[in-house]
């Protein structure tokens, strides 16, 4: 699924601008970045509630492609001076949660198979 068709599908507004080609082919809805670390991989949009600095530093370190804050939260500054600095894309949606997350399901995206607890 391309950002242009995510943007879209979550009315979402961009707060930092990525390539709307971007191809995206797993999702991930967390505020626990224990989680991300685990679970997530690179081609992959992170739906979070949280705005802090630590969700642009997990994203670097397992080269998620794009982040959106749910329920229209947006992140501080430094947080976008962060993600500007390491080219992460972020939009913020003012969704929450799980309807954005069963909106990207619905329209075909898929999430990060769990193999860890099957």
């Amino acid at each position: 699924m391309k950002l242009k068709e995510i943007k879209e599908i979550l009315s979402a507004q961009v707060i930092i601008k990525g390539s709307e080609e971007l191809e995206i082919l797993k999702g991930c809805g967390a505020d626990l970045m224990s989680d991300v670390l685990a679970f997530s991989k690179e081609k992959t949009v992170l739906l979070t509630g949280l705005t802090n600095p630590q969700v642009i530093r997990t994203a670097e370190m397992i080269d998620l492609s794009l982040i959106i804050f749910v329920r229209g939260k947006q992140p501080p500054q430094e947080t976008i001076d962060l993600a500007k600095e390491k080219n992460i894309p972020l939009m913020t949606t003012s969704k929450p949660l799980y309807q954005a997350c069963g909106l990207l399901y619905s329209a075909g995206l898929r999430a990060e198979k769990l193999s860890k607890l099957e």
